[in-house]
């Protein structure tokens, strides 16, 4: 076993989650082996051909790495996980949300639009792949932005992959309505969190409408600008939203989980040309660090 393989206690917990290797024409290659392969590419941020030998062919790696994006296996996998930890009264569910921006290496670039199905919606509800590839191009150049929700024990609850240029606030939605934990005794799944923090890029009249619609308690420092908007008007500027400091600094938890997140090169840099493969990436390093 090397370095960053997964454990005896790690593998068991992870090989009922798993699906077979798909047939290629080839006898199938052992699955902890395979999974080993493709969490070294995601650790390292090394080309899919760089994989070293004892984790098989490389490119038994990569197209079991695609396949199992494609029919969405690795966010199933992560759903269980998640199923399981809050089973377990593992997930605490005061969420905290923020984004991160990762670098796009040069070989991120270059995808073909035709033939990719782009910008079109999935009938399976499987993330389709964006017109831009999830590309934003600045003064830095190329970007990739990761918007996470995060709960008050460190758990990934839900993860959005934009081009590294769009703002936070026009995302807030799209990453609270992708929370969504199943119950293992049926039911609805739970997608309300008992409490949201977030910094002052998510302070706006939409994002607090939208959480005093679904009635869920938030702790959201009001811009300098919007507090002198509201001065200025008076009475009819309304009283300030609540706000509570002690609380606030809780929000840590998202900063830390992000450090996390970013241990593994092929998040911290964006290596993939297509933003599914990315996400995919990301949900490995998800089911990784969740073992």
């Amino acid at each position: 076993m090397s370095r960053g393989d997964l454990t005896d206690t790690q593998w068991e917990r992870l090989e009922p989650l798993l699906p077979p290797i798909p047939k290629m024409g080839r006898p199938p290659r052992d699955r902890r082996q395979v999974f080993d392969g493709i969490w070294w590419r995601a650790r390292t941020g090394s080309p899919w051909r760089d994989v070293p030998e004892r984790y098989g062919p490389w490119e038994t790696a990569y197209t079991v790495f695609r396949r199992w994006q494609i029919d969405g296996t690795w966010p199933r996998i992560l759903k269980k996980l998640q199923v399981k930890a809050d089973a377990d009264g593992i997930i605490e569910w005061e969420v905290s949300v923020d984004s991160t921006v990762c670098r796009a290496h040069q070989h991120a670039a270059g995808a073909r639009k035709r033939g990719l199905d782009a910008g079109r919606t999935r009938s399976d509800g499987l993330a389709a792949e964006p017109d831009n590839h999830g590309l934003g191009r600045s003064r830095g150049g190329l970007t990739t932005k990761i918007h996470l929700a995060v709960d008050a024990s460190f758990h990934v609850l839900a993860a959005v992959i934009t081009a590294g240029q769009r703002g936070d606030a026009p995302v807030f939605e799209q990453v609270m309505d992708k929370i969504r934990i199943p119950r293992p005794g049926g039911g609805r799944p739970r997608t309300r969190p008992d409490h949201v923090l977030a910094d002052r890029a998510y302070s706006s009249r939409q994002i607090r409408a939208y959480l005093r619609r679904r009635q869920i308690p938030h702790t959201i420092p009001e811009k300098r600008d919007q507090a002198g908007h509201r001065l200025r008007r008076g009475s009819a500027g309304g009283r300030p939203p609540g706000f509570d400091r002690e609380t606030y600094k809780r929000r840590h938890k998202v900063e830390c989980r992000i450090g996390l997140l970013k241990q593994a090169r092929g998040v911290a840099t964006r290596y993939d040309k297509l933003a599914v493969r990315y996400e995919a990436t990301v949900q490995l390093t998800l089911i990784r660090q969740a073992l």
